[in-house]
């Protein structure tokens, strides 16, 4: 497979230049925009755009950036991420693979070893289970098991978590997965803004990042300022973002979930309960000071995610704030999660088995001792 990509794409043109020298030096890293709220939105931006954009934008700046994935060229990506990139940077820069996870990605991690910079897009992150050896042992451990001479800079990106109606095989949340696993980054973007600068930061890095997107928000539209699409956005990895200050209750929240925390808040200040919602951006490195810092302006956490209950990632950050804020809270905390199942495929049942906006409203009254604990509920 290796000499048919060679052959075909021309990647080992640029393998070839690095072995004699001939490849740019990496650029330097542009400064972090502070994560703050964005002010003067001038436009709208659909998360597909931004991530459209970013890659496009890190590719021209950048020779050694390259991405490759099925469907990524001929067809302008499953969902179009990849639109009109073939285009303009041609078959050496964006590569169509065989439907065969394990061995370009695999190809991926060895193209990063020698210093370029592969972009893997998988179709579903359910279908990177088939690369899960690549990921871990090839591309997260490298760097310390090398004691850090090798470098891995690469991106994982693809769709995570529940879409609708595709089944218990195409629905995981692999946040927790690789969240626990020493070596990688794991990033949720929620909004165009998160996208496009999350994705700049990933590309740019030096280590394995895993991009986690949802599918149902690619066509969602978000505003954007003048600042987030200037060419030098890049978004911090590791920091969160206080989408919505508030002063009764913390609810954090990543990827999709984030949009129905924030709609959650919007009802609960009907009945004068004050919101405060996090949106985590970073699953590893979390930000663990943020969340501890609005817990104790609060005194009341709520978590929510889409994975499943047991290890997941409200269980870590309960655990944080168990460890940093113990004294600082006012009532147990509330975990909203998916159901403990695989997920159904029956509309109905797929429904319950993902968190919804009234499962946040219920669980923040919870908190705020203004609903029925579910100790009571007979």
């Amino acid at each position: 497979m290796w000499g048919a990509l060679q052959q075909k794409s021309g990647l080992a043109t640029l393998v070839s230049s690095l072995k004699h020298g001939q490849v740019l030096e990496r650029l330097v890293p542009m400064a972090f925009t502070p994560s703050r709220k964005l002010s003067t939105a001038a436009k709208e931006m659909t998360v597909r755009d931004a991530l459209n954009s970013a890659i496009d934008e890190e590719m021209s700046a950048d020779p050694k950036v390259f991405l490759m994935g099925e469907e990524v060229g001929e067809y302008q990506g499953a969902y179009k991420i990849s639109k009109g990139l073939l285009q303009k940077f041609g078959p050496d820069r964006v590569l169509d693979t065989p439907i065969t996870e394990a061995g370009f990605t695999g190809i991926g991690v060895g193209a990063a070893y020698y210093g370029l910079r592969p972009i893997v897009e998988f179709m579903t992150f359910n279908f990177a289970m088939q690369a899960i050896d690549q990921i871990i042992n090839s591309a997260a451990k490298t760097n310390y098991m090398s004691a850090g001479q090798i470098s891995v800079p690469i991106v994982f990106r693809g769709p995570n978590g529940a879409a609708a109606g595709v089944g218990a095989q195409h629905s995981h949340c692999y946040a927790a997965w690789y969240g626990s696993c020493p070596g990688l980054k794991v990033l949720t973007p929620y909004s165009a803004e998160d996208s496009r600068g999350l994705m700049k930061a990933a590309i740019r890095d030096p280590d394995p990042v895993i991009f986690l997107e949802n599918e149902l928000l690619y066509g969602e539209s978000f505003p954007v300022s003048a600042e987030c699409l200037d060419p030098s956005f890049c978004l911090p990895i590791g920091k969160a973002k206080i989408e919505r200050e508030g002063k009764d209750v913390t609810i954090t929240a990543f990827s999709k979930m984030v949009g129905y925390a924030l709609q959650a808040a919007q009802e609960l200040e009907k009945e004068g309960i004050s919101a405060e919602v996090i949106n985590l951006r970073s699953i590893r490195p979390l930000d663990r000071a943020t969340i501890n810092a609005s817990v104790r302006k609060t005194s009341r956490l709520v978590t929510v995610e889409e994975g499943f209950p047991q290890h997941g990632i409200g269980a870590e950050i309960c655990a944080s704030v168990v460890e940093e804020s113990f004294e600082y809270l006012d009532a147990p905390v509330e975990r909203i999660t998916g159901a403990d199942v695989p997920m159904p495929y029956a509309a109905n049942l797929e429904r319950l088995a993902v968190p919804q906006v009234e499962d946040i409203v219920h669980a923040s009254k919870r908190a705020c001792y203004r609903a029925v604990p579910m100790s009571a509920v007979v």
